[in-house]
């Protein structure tokens, strides 16, 4: 009997989605779910963009070009100049959501058995990218109770071989939801300068930062401009997840040269989602400021409900919306599939994503979840009730 390829059978299921089957058979017999485990914002998406999808016209849906229609373009290169970034059309390519930009850029920067830093925890698709490629994922360890902040420069250098070809920072985090100061990113910056390595900007949370604080964009520095290949996404700024519109963008020549030619054989993206998005440059700042007044409501009434309950411990995130959460238990997994299988207040429960398996670290992360708050505060305040009730009655 023939079997697939090795590389295949060696991916591991999505954390943010493992427990579904769990999920469904819970719903079927009536019980209500609040779902954290998940970076789906309730969210309206932008009406321009939905009044552009009823006013597509056009008779033939046709293929548009590989790396995105003009007007498209156009309106990215507006919006990036709204928040101080410069480029010009032939270093950005539009793709099928972030994700496929990463998927390019792990495909163009690495040859099998090169290695990649990323801070540890990480965005969990970061390790079927790199698995896909023959590439190796280093961790550089971050810790809950230093607010899972970059580790002096240091602890980075440690990592490196001379297999080092790039370092991942997402800033804001996804999962953590630490934002990276300037000059925390400076000396980043200056490290990878002086080792030739590239930086991956994945720069998908921009819009959610909290307090005075602010997002930099390492596309800002220009003495790294070589080595900077950011992917970006529509997907949660604009509330726009199933769009699926992303944007890999660098001034390295040889990386949009190589891009344009992994776009066109996948011919397009979809042209009635193009169509719609390309005046998304024209969303107010009203628009932003809404949105992220509700978030910071949120994770405030999160981090409320969460310190009342006993043993738990957070970090507090300054961008995106997630939180990782450590539980007075051994398995957090066991504890998410406890409240899915075994576990019901008032026909309700919650589900989470078991924080380990955004762990490259083997064993990091046991009893510990990521809970994404992109409920409405009244929800949120519910879901820490039924962890509250989960916990005591999975401990007792």
């Amino acid at each position: 009997m023939s079997v697939i390829a090795k590389r295949a059978s060696q991916l591991e299921f999505s954390p943010i989605r493992k427990l579904v089957p769990l999920a469904i058979k819970a719903k079927k017999q009536g019980i209500y779910i609040f779902h954290l485990n998940i970076g789906q914002p309730d969210i309206e998406s932008p009406k321009k963009f939905l009044q552009r999808v009823k006013n597509f016209d056009q008779k033939i849906v046709v293929y548009e070009k590989s790396d995105g229609t003009e007007e498209l373009k156009n309106s990215v290169l507006k919006y990036y100049k709204k928040v101080g970034i410069e480029i010009s059309d032939d270093e950005l390519v539009i793709t099928s959501g972030g994700s496929e930009a990463l998927a390019m850029v792990f495909f163009i920067l690495f040859n099998s058995g090169d290695e990649c830093l990323t801070l540890d925890p990480t965005y969990t698709n970061y390790l079927t990218f790199a698995a896909v490629n023959g590439v190796e994922l280093k961790a550089v360890p971050t810790a809950l109770k230093e607010n899972f902040l970059v580790p002096p420069i240091g602890e980075i250098k440690k990592k490196i071989t001379k297999k080092t070809k790039a370092i991942i920072i997402t800033n804001p985090s996804n999962p953590t939801g630490a934002l990276y100061p300037q000059k925390m990113l400076k000396e980043i910056v200056d490290f990878c300068v002086k080792n030739n390595i590239f930086i991956i900007a994945d720069e998908t949370y921009r819009e959610f930062v909290y307090g005075n604080k602010k997002a930099v964009s390492l596309m800002s520095f220009k003495k790294a401009q070589q080595l900077v290949v950011m992917c970006d996404s529509f997907s949660k700024r604009y509330s726009l997840c199933g769009a699926r519109l992303g944007m890999l963008v660098s001034k390295n020549k040889q990386v949009m040269e190589a891009a344009n030619k992994m776009a066109q054989s996948r011919l397009a993206t979809g042209a009635i989602e193009q169509y719609a998005a390309a005046k998304l440059h024209e969303t107010p700042k009203s628009y932003f400021l809404k949105v992220n007044r509700e978030y910071q409501k949120r994770r405030d009434t999160l981090m409320k409900g969460l310190s009342k309950i006993k043993g738990v411990k957070f970090n507090k995130p300054d961008g995106a919306f997630y939180l990782i959460a450590e539980l007075p238990v051994k398995d957090a997994e066991d504890f998410c599939k406890f409240m899915l299988e075994k576990f019901e207040d008032k026909k309700q429960t919650v589900m989470m994503a078991p924080a380990e398996g955004f762990y490259v670290t083997e064993g990091l992360g046991k009893n510990q979840v990521r809970i994404a708050y992109v409920l409405n505060s009244k929800d949120i305040t519910r879901a820490c009730e039924l962890i509250a009730l989960g916990l005591e009655k999975y401990l007792g």
